[in-house]
């Protein structure tokens, strides 16, 4: 057990994890040079094109240390993005060290911090290294001060490196082995394991990874889920290299995978404890933490034939992103569909891009909302995240809504912008702290509802990208929500009603009308389409009528023989007016949560 090393990388994000995992599998000869590629353990399409890794993945290296011994070495590649620090949680539970890794041009960022104070949590040994020394920007004596400043770890053990270039790496590697500590466990004892994650194979089914805490698992052994309860004989164990290597057993210490015939997705906890049914261990792994959705939003097939298909295909996602919650919803301009929870905006988007690609889904979203917390008159309490359930405003005593701390980092120039975008975002309190010469951080307590729209674009945009943001949930505020429902010729359609602050009602309100004037055709009617809070309209844009010249082939003669063509035709309309119904394509729905207006 001392030649084994669980380790993971945690930084923020596009600080080069993945670039320098590839550099440590290349390294160790974990992969043939022909199969080799960049991101080798980002496997989606999706990861690789917009260069973030969504799923954390495990790989197991063996390495000769200068001291002549062999070393197993279990490498977790983690994301950065806030929306999945769940995936880093679990991985760090996976492990006794990390390397946090710091870019030599941008310094610490908001989420190496957050990730800092997670593995602390977990009490991890940390190793610092300092990437992207090859850039022209680069500027080590100051990352070095940030490391010492920010992170409190101590800058001269830093490793400088350049993952692009293969630079320094070997140091890297022995850093690992001299300076993490191996895992502790009794081989001998009984089976104490972690399920730390899993996912799905269409020809195995379920396969889990495991970190071994206590105890050995052999093939054929039956596992039994202490939460759950379940059980399942062992057909296939081994470990997590580029492919499944089988093995005959998992000892303490050592990370792999389990498979058990487990064909039904729900029959798994991710974050339970596994042992064995002969011999079960006393007691389970505490310091799991399930995933807390804070973004909520709807999610109907185009075609409601696809209902069926979208909810298989919602069931093996949900295994493959344990923070990714659902339940069953109707709409009556939409039909059935899911109503789901979600770890941030990123998260949202990347579901519905994995949907759209693994599953070939076509699919409509509602505007993101998150949960509030309604007090009503009679004392009791309800959580709502759905418009659909929002209760009567005469029910209604008073209404409180979820509040962040934002960490915002940024150049010292940009930080009038950042202060003034937060403000305009109903930012309560802000403050700046100095971290280095020449960047800062702010610090305001907003509403995470203010998050959802347009919030973070906007700020790479008056930062022209250099800003970083990260944030903590903080604890429920009053505040004055209001449910504006959107009605297309005075039928309301639930599915475009939404949540908001009284103060920015009209003017999303009227963005609502202005997309839907566009995306729905004209009829032979007028269309008016209105933004309304209770019985008080705040937004109005109309739809003109088709009108069809019905005096065209009147020339010449009495004025009359027109003025009656025409009130024959003002008659017909407003009997189709009174009769006539509003088809809304599927497009307008998307433009709607469109937050442009292109």
């Amino acid at each position: 057990m001392d030649r084994i090393r669980n380790f993971c990388i945690i930084a923020h994000i596009d600080h080069g994890k993945s670039t320098l995992a590839d550099r440590l599998i290349e390294a160790c000869g974990g992969i043939e040079d022909r199969k080799m590629s960049d991101q080798v353990l980002d496997t989606m399409d999706i990861e690789r094109e917009r260069g973030i890794t969504i799923k954390s993945r495990t790989m197991t290296l063996t390495y000769e240390a200068t001291d002549g011994h062999t070393y197993q070495l279990n490498l977790i590649d983690t994301p950065g993005h806030v929306d999945f620090s769940h995936e880093v949680r679990r991985s760090l539970m996976a492990c006794e060290g990390a390397l946090i890794l710091v870019d030599a041009s941008q310094g610490v960022e908001a989420q190496t911090v957050a990730n800092l104070y997670l593995a602390l949590e977990y009490e991890l040994e940390l190793l610092p290294v300092i990437n992207k020394i090859d850039l022209p920007a680069a500027d080590i004596e100051r990352a070095q001060e940030e490391i010492d400043a920010d992170l409190g770890l101590d800058p001269f053990m830093a490793i400088p490196i350049s993952a692009k270039n293969g630079i320094n790496i070997d140091a890297v590697l022995e850093g690992v082995v001299a300076h993490l500590p191996p895992p502790t466990g009794d081989p001998s004892a009984p089976v104490k394991a972690l399920l730390f994650d899993a996912y799905y194979d269409r020809y195995r089914g379920v396969v889990m990874v495991v970190r071994m805490k206590d105890g050995t698992l052999k093939k054929g052994d039956v596992l039994r889920f202490m939460h759950s309860g379940k059980e399942f004989s062992i057909e296939e164990l081994g470990l997590n290299q580029l492919e499944r290597f089988p093995l005959k057993e998992l000892k303490a210490g050592e990370v792999g995978y389990v498979i058990a015939g487990i064909k039904a997705i729900r029959e798994i906890d991710v974050g339970d404890t596994v042992t064995t049914a002969s011999n079960p261990t006393a007691e389970a792994i505490t310091g799991y933490k399930p995933a807390m959705p804070v973004v909520f939003s709807s999610m109907y097939p185009m075609s409601t034939d696809d209902y069926q298909d979208l909810s298989k295909a919602l069931e093996k996602l949900a295994l493959n992103d344990a923070a990714l919650v659902y339940e069953k919803s109707a709409s009556a301009a939409l039909g059935f569909g899911f109503r789901c929870g979600f770890l941030g905006l990123l998260h949202l988007d990347v579901i519905q891009e994995r949907l759209s690609r693994e599953f070939g889904m076509n699919l409509i979203l509602t505007a993101p909302t998150v949960l509030y917390r309604v007090l009503l008159t009679d004392g009791s309490v309800a959580e709502v995240d759905n418009p659909y359930y929002w209760p009567d405003p005469i029910r209604i005593d008073k209404v409180e809504e979820p509040y962040i701390r934002a960490s915002i980092l940024v150049p010292e120039e940009f930080v009038g912008p950042a202060m003034e975008l937060c403000r305009e975002h109903r930012a309560a309190t802000i403050g700046t702290n100095f971290l280095a010469a020449g960047r800062l951080e702010v610090i305001a307590e907003m509403p995470l509802g203010e998050v959802l729209f347009e919030f973070y674009d906007k700020l790479k945009t008056v930062t022209r990208g250099y800003g970083s943001f990260d944030y903590e949930d903080l604890d429920y505020r009053l505040s004055d929500i209001v449910k504006v429902d959107i009605l297309v010729h005075s039928e309301t359609v639930d599915a475009l009603a939404y949540l908001v602050h009284r103060e920015k009602s009209r003017t999303r309100a009227l963005h609502y009308c202005e997309q839907l004037a566009k995306s729905i055709p004209r009829h032979q009617f007028k269309i008016p389409i209105q933004g309304a809070i209770g019985g008080k309209v705040i937004a109005r844009s109309n739809i003109n009528a088709l009108r069809k010249n019905v005096t065209a082939k009147c020339y010449g003669g009495d004025i009359s023989r027109k003025r009656k063509l025409l009130e024959k035709q003002k008659r017909g309309k407003a009997k189709m007016r009174q009769f006539g119904e509003v088809s809304i394509p599927q497009e307008a729905f998307i433009a709607v949560l469109r937050t442009d207006d292109d």
